[in-house]
């Protein structure tokens, strides 16, 4: 790493590497803070994962995603803003630096906030000011950034209606069946099959751009559906497994087996689609009616189905993890690469060369963010948008996969932040409009829109004083 920043073509050469180090590393951290957390706050929210847990799982599938796959060369400008050949290289070299702060401030107020916002808006938000103020309006693409500014309505409705959908799936069949717990078992490895066929499809598409795959839509299903029957096939003996265990727990439980409630009551009464799982001992001998004995089975069934949607959770967080560290580390922290190659050189390219020391820097930064800052998002996607428990937050997560695979493969912009949020929004909708925090999700919105101005905004200040410091 020292080595890398021992050589430069620039002016105060040396300090602008620290400079650009010091600020990649802030930005990761607050990527983790930020980004990372909300795609781990359905889990925590849900309680299929410990604050703790979601640190160590997201920690290592990000790190791992990183440097083992994650991509070695990005785009010098995110999205295509601006033409960085326009520049001279002082100017530019000190615009990025200002991008990047201006970026990490703004993520930080945002997570302070308890706001999940996109990075990618956030540093798209910092270019276009840095653009606007070295070259004039004229020097930026509007139209991409007005295609940046249409995934704020097309991400979080693509989301949303995904997991509406498939959240009313898992109620109609699972969820309010009369026996949810064997409907669990029934349909956990096809819910397992497409959780490793979206995810794969997710990374292999979309994402490890490092192995130069170079595969099309079609051959990359190919393999997604290898990995979703693999996937299956492995579940089968752990449903098997989960079925064996609970067998033991039902018999020491004293819990009887009655198809139907005595009154003929359903499974899920509609006024109640949100009964908690309760883990109550054995009801005491010659105390028990048909009906108590039938609620006591209802609440078993649940909590115990409930467990088994956590463990998909999981399964889903790790692949969304991996995948977020392999397709987008290397984009967020790409003005970083951009420094130093164009510090180094005196060259400015539309794609930089991202070392395996600022892959690596990525991905440490966000796993300490994560693990000081993230708490805050992760409360609000997963306790204040709307309640989640394991089936929510499970049909939040793979709908929002979903949607970025299907975006992704007809050429939509899309933000996956704004993707979960609709997601859980869509979860909130399923159980009702009275489920949903309005305040939280109107405070979320306005965080939305202001993030690119803000981006802009401050990226402006800050080179302004980094020019009055260098010249």
């Amino acid at each position: 790493m020292f080595l890398a920043l021992s050589a430069t073509a620039l002016p105060h050469g040396e300090i602008l590497l620290i400079l650009a180090v010091v600020f990649g590393f802030y930005m990761a951290w607050n990527i983790g803070a930020n980004d990372v957390a909300n795609a781990m706050g359905t889990s925590v929210g849900s309680g299929a994962l410990t604050i703790t847990k979601a640190v160590i799982i997201a920690g290592v599938m990000e790190l791992a995603g990183a440097v083992l796959v994650g991509s070695h060369v990005t785009n010098t400008v995110r999205k295509g803003i601006f033409d960085p050949s326009l520049f001279e290289p002082m100017p530019l070299v000190l615009g990025f630096l200002a991008a990047l702060l201006a970026a990490a401030v703004w993520l930080q107020i945002a997570t302070w906030y308890g706001w999940p916002v996109s990075t990618t808006h956030s540093i798209v938000g910092a270019v276009v000011g840095i653009a606007v103020l070295i070259g004039g309006t004229e020097v930026v693409n509007w139209g991409k950034v007005l295609e940046i500014a249409a995934s704020w309505v097309t991400s979080p409705l693509c989301g949303g209606v995904m997991a509406f959908v498939l959240f009313r799936f898992i109620q109609a069949k699972i969820i309010n069946h009369k026996r949810p717990l064997s409907q669990a078992y029934r349909y956990t490895p096809y819910l397992v099959f497409y959780i490793g066929f979206v995810l794969t499809l997710v990374m292999v598409y979309k994402g490890l751009k490092n192995l130069n795959l170079d595969l099309d839509f079609g051959q990359a299903a190919i393999v997604a559906t290898i990995a979703g029957a693999v996937c299956a096939v492995v579940s089968l003996g752990w449903v098997r497994k989960m079925r064996r265990r609970h067998e033991i727990e039902r018999a020491e439980l004293g819990v009887e087996l009655e198809d139907d409630h005595p009154e003929g009551v359903p499974f899920v009464r509609k006024s109640d689609p949100d009964m908690k799982p309760i883990l109550r001992p054995p009801l005491a001998e010659g105390s028990s009616t048909p009906s108590k004995r039938w609620e006591y089975r209802r609440e078993f069934e649940y909590a115990r189905m409930e467990k088994i949607f956590a463990a998909l959770m999981v399964l889903s967080a790790c692949f969304l993890a991996f995948a977020h560290g392999a397709n987008d580390v290397a984009n967020a922290i790409g003005p970083v690469a951009a420094v130093v190659e164009i510090v180094q050189t005196g060259v400015i390219e539309t794609k930089a060369v991202v070392p395996f020391w600022i892959l690596l820097m990525g991905g440490v930064g966000i796993v300490v963010g994560l693990a000081t800052w993230g708490y805050k998002v992760m409360e609000t996607i997963g306790k204040k948008i709307t309640e989640l428990t394991p089936s929510r937050g499970f049909a939040a997560n793979i709908g929002a996969a979903t949607t970025i695979v299907v975006a992704s493969r007809m050429g939509f912009p899309i933000s996956t932040t704004h993707t979960l949020i609709g997601a859980v929004l869509g979860i909130g909708l399923a159980r009702g409009i009275d489920y949903l925090n309005l305040k939280v999700v109107r405070d979320i919105a306005i965080s939305w829109i202001i993030t690119i101005p803000a981006g802009g905004g401050l990226a402006m200040l800050f080179y302004l004083i980094l020019k009055a410091c260098f010249g």
